[in-house]
Formats: structure tokens, sequence, C-alpha cells
């Protein structure tokens, strides 16, 4: 069973005359430890799938199920469960909390899930080493750069072992050495730790550390190809 399955996920905004579909009929699948990037040109309808994906937004038809839950059976409370404990989430632009040091914001999601302070830090401290910020913990986002402040955001979106992790342009704010190394990180997420990625870009390059590449036109997928290079 593949860990999400999209079947014809359809997300209109408005009604009548000023009705804009987002998304048209789409279907997708990603298995477990999977990297898939998803591509296309702006207001194409990217984010909107990554977040029906996420359980963020509710399409307008279609289903989606992940790790073999319909999410349009669950509730609002086991959807957010479902998100808090399955589901990382990776955005452009990092939503650190600015007075927080880098083992406080990525223990975050443990301690809104009532783990132990002292076990949601070493935890966090565990990730964050992983992420190659072991000698961070203590600093604020503002005494980091961009691209170690994602790594914070994907060290705190790992450490509830989601099965999934999505990622929005999580190299859109940030140079090009620092993208690729965070990139290559989602990378490590995958082929390592056994984790599935659905990232989107609009960067051919970011997209080529996927093994798999789906572009999407006007709502629609209209390619979704193996990427030889980078499963070799």
């Amino acid at each position: 069973m593949p860990l999400i399955q999209a079947e014809n996920l359809t997300k209109v905004y408005g009604t009548g005359e000023t009705a804009v579909t987002a998304l048209d009929h789409v279907n997708v699948r990603v298995e477990l430890g999977e990297f898939v990037a998803v591509m296309g040109p702006s207001g194409c309808g990217k984010s909107t799938l990554l977040h029906l994906l996420g359980g963020l937004d509710r399409p307008t038809d279609g289903s989606v199920s992940v790790d073999g839950q319909p999410l349009a059976k669950l509730s609002d409370d086991a959807l957010s469960k479902l998100r808090r404990r399955k589901i990382g989430f990776v955005f452009q632009f990092f939503n650190l909390i600015p007075i927080l040091s880098s083992i406080e914001n990525a223990a975050l999601p443990l301690l809104l899930d009532s783990v132990s302070p002292t076990r949601a830090k070493q935890k966090a401290a565990d990730w964050l080493t992983k992420v190659g910020l072991g000698a961070r913990l203590g600093n604020r986002p503002d005494q980091l750069s961009a691209g170690q402040q994602q790594r914070v955001a994907i060290a705190r979106a790992l450490i509830t072992d989601p099965v999934l992790v999505l990622a929005d342009e999580p190299t859109g704010n940030l140079d090009t050495k620092s993208s690729d190394e965070i990139a290559a990180l989602l990378q490590q997420v995958a082929k390592e730790w056994g984790r599935s990625v659905l990232m989107v870009t609009h960067d051919p390059r970011i997209a080529a550390y996927a093994e798999r590449i789906v572009l999407m036109r006007d709502g629609k997928i209209v390619e979704d190809k193996r990427n030889a290079k980078a499963e070799g």
C-alpha cells in the first residue's frame, strides 16, 4: 500500500463565475521512503496539492489517504493528531519562534504533544546533531544563517518520527550553496532515514535531487517520471 494515495483530487475556490479550479482530478501515489519533487509554474496547483496531502485543507472532491488512513473520515481532532505525529512540515520561511533557541524550537512539537521537557530536549539535540547543528543548540534564529535556520526547521519536522515530510519551497529563501545543502539533506531524510519526502519547488536544479519528478500545469499532472540520476 502506498504511503500517500490521492485519487481524483480536486480543489475549487469560490463559486459560480468567480470559481477557480486550483486542482483538477489529480491522481498521485508516494511510496514509503520515496523522495518526490513537484514542479510547475506559479499558480499551477503545487502548493494546493501539498496542503491537501498534509490535511491542511479539505478537497472539493476526491480523496487522500496517508498511511492507510482516509483523511476525509477523520474528525478535526483526529486529523490534527495525524498531522502532529505522522507528518513533518517544512516551509520556505522556516517559521521558527525568534525568542527560542534551536533546541527549544526543534523540541516544540513534542512539548505540544505532552512529552516531558527533558525527553523532548534530548530528542531535539539528537536531531539537531544529525542535521549538522550539534554546535548550535543554544543559538536563537537571529544568530543563525538562513540555511542553518532551515536545518532547525527540518529537525523540528523530524522530531516526532513522522512517516512523511512535506516541504513547500524549502530552498526558496536560500542562496545556491545552502539550497544544495538543504536538498541533499532532504535526500538523506528519504534514503537513510526512511521517510517519504514530497517537495514543492520551482527550481529544476533542486528537483534533480529527488528520485521522482512530478510536473504540474493548470491544476493537472502533465508528467510523472523517475529521475535515474538521483536514483543512481
